[in-house]
């Protein structure tokens, strides 16, 4: 009987083993397809995740915009394989951690990854103190069920892309229909009606996004893919992506050509036409240019023919991504880049004069995930932008304010010397060993919307603690999870991740004498199991700040059981 039950087990582990190989074999051969829902799905599946597994799988989400998982699967990766981790992984781990709101520790990724000195406390002090502008914006078209992106001014219409058309083949990546141009009316709220498809002689079963026209309306230049698929440097096979012009005559779009700049074998996109219709701007990773997607420009001959393609240089292009070019009315270039010091992914800079220098446009527009697409009529301080801060690409419309900045009343903590939020309480408490808010801290929390809301430049810290009890790495981990708890909270009443920024600090920072596991009561070890809500940056200066005297008082935590002190 011994030797029955022994050959089943072994059956059943081969059978196991086999079925993990599967799941692999099926998760590479749709990461090679760049079908990363796919992907995702089938090393999920996998009980026992080699590092080549957790990079793909974070990938995947990553690709995907899913930042929680992607940061959640990075996070193992270094775990089990710290020293071991592709540049890569710490650049892209930097960017899901900073989506999650924990800047502290994406910038000491991102660090490593770029071989620069990111410091987003440093950069979001100088930006409060330099960004022109503020922004106001809302989505429009809420169609959760496809992906819009991409508004083009096109005479008293716009152009944008969509993936709304349901005739069109799934696209394996997203698992949406293939982009196609659309038109519209926008009204004076800045809505659109009317939304039609352009004709198919733009539009085709490959994507077609990113429309500039001439001022009368006449010419346009657009993006599409080839059909044709040819292998990169990491010897993947990628359908490449071409800017093409069309010419209209009478009702019909007519002439569409690929520019002869463009090739099948790197991508050329995002063109935006100069008001004068004499400069072309686009994106591209052709050979030459310092790493993934560079911003060109092309001289447009009165002729028809075209000059040679011009990088922008170090000023704007970074070894990543710098991607959707605008040049608006008063040559003002306007793109996105996730290579410079920002909110996480892409934000939208801009940059004037001989693109030696950009200027990120702040955290009343940037997020934490991608915000791209920008678009604007200067004159009348209004346009358009894109973002997948709500987890698909939506356009968003905007009106631009100059950036009046409001001194932010704060408090002085007693125990630290920091400025802390002038709310009833000002921390928040855990039960031992849990991460989860409290019904009690609650309203304590809503004070602290309350008053972001209030005051819209104003980005927090949330500094998170733990007792003494644990080792200190337990209590680290166990302490970056608190912060991350509170964040989430703030984030879920509408606080846009880029104002908040989460560190933990484990069990060194206690506000009383309990610095070993043993010798304090339950009521004294739970006022170090805390998260506390600093001042991190304001766009006024320290000595604009007003000090409150309400000194705050400490909350007990939970102390009728000795598990939960």
């Amino acid at each position: 009987m011994k030797n029955i039950y022994s050959t089943l087990l072994i059956i059943l582990i081969s059978i196991t083993a086999f079925g993990q190989r599967s799941d692999v074999r099926e998760g590479d051969r749709f990461f090679a397809q760049k079908a990363y829902v796919d992907a995702a799905d089938s090393y999920e599946k996998v009980n026992n995740k080699t590092k080549e597994v957790l990079q793909n799988l974070g990938d995947s989400y990553f690709y995907t915009n899913q930042m929680k998982n992607a940061a959640e699967i990075y996070e193992l990766l270094f775990l089990r394989n710290e020293g071991d981790v592709a540049p890569e992984y710490h650049f892209r781990y930097g960017h899901a951690l900073m989506a999650n709101g924990n800047y502290v520790k994406a910038d000491e990724y991102m660090n490593k990854a770029t071989g620069e000195n990111w410091n987003y406390e440093e950069f979001s002090s100088e930006l409060d103190t330099s960004a022109a502008h503020q922004f106001k914006y809302d989505q429009i078209m809420n169609n959760a069920a496809s992906a819009d992106f991409g508004i083009g001014f096109y005479g008293d219409q716009v152009a944008f892309a969509s993936t709304r058309n349901q005739e069109r083949p799934i696209y394996p990546w997203n698992k949406l229909p293939t982009l196609d141009l659309y038109s519209a009316n926008v009204d004076d709220e800045g809505e659109l009606s009317n939304v039609v498809l352009f004709s198919d002689e733009i539009n085709t079963d490959s994507h077609e996004a990113s429309a500039t026209f001439n001022t009368d309306g006449t010419v346009m230049y657009f993006s599409r893919t080839n059909d044709k698929r040819f292998k990169n440097e990491n010897d993947e096979r990628v359908a490449h992506i071409r800017i093409y012009k069309a010419v209209k005559e009478g009702e019909d779009w007519t002439n569409i050509e690929a520019l002869p700049f463009t090739s099948e074998e790197y991508s050329t996109e995002h063109p935006s036409l100069s008001a004068d219709g004499s400069k072309l701007y686009f994106s591209s990773d052709m050979p030459g240019g310092s790493g993934s997607f560079d911003i060109y420009v092309v001289d447009v001959n009165e002729d028809g023919t075209y000059g040679t393609p011009s990088n922008l240089g170090p000023g704007v292009n970074t070894p990543y991504r710098d991607q959707f070019p605008f040049i608006s009315d008063e040559n003002i270039l306007y793109f996105s880049s996730d290579g410079q010091q920002g909110f996480g992914n892409l934000d939208i800079y801009k940059s004037e004069g001989n693109f030696s220098a950009v200027e990120n446009l702040g955290n009343t527009i940037n997020s934490g995930f991608d915000d791209f697409a920008f678009v604007i009529k200067e004159g009348e301080e209004k346009g358009y932008f894109a973002s997948n801060r709500r987890g698909t690409d939506n356009i968003y419309q905007f009106i631009r304010e100059e950036n009046e900045r409001i001194p932010a009343p704060t408090i002085t903590d007693n125990t630290s010397g920091q400025r802390m939020i002038p709310v009833d309480g000002s921390k928040i408490y855990f039960d031992f060993d849990k991460a989860t808010i409290k019904e009690v801290s609650k309203p304590i929390l809503d004070s602290v919307v309350m008053y972001m809301n209030q005051y819209p430049d104003i980005k927090v810290k949330v500094e998170s603690h733990a007792d003494a009890r644990g080792t200190d790495s337990y209590n680290m981990a166990l302490s970056e999870r608190r912060a991350a708890s509170t964040v989430d909270y703030l984030v879920s009443k509408g606080i846009s991740k880029g104002r908040l920024i989460s560190q933990g600090y484990g069990e060194s920072r206690p506000v009383n004498d309990c610095t070993e596991p043993t010798g304090c009561t339950a009521a004294e070890y739970a006022k170090n199991r805390r998260s506390v809500f600093v001042v991190s940056r304001n766009n006024a200066s320290s000595s604009d700040m007003q000090d409150t005297n309400d000194d705050t008082e400490d909350m007990d935590g939970d102390t009728d059981d000795e598990n939960e002190n």
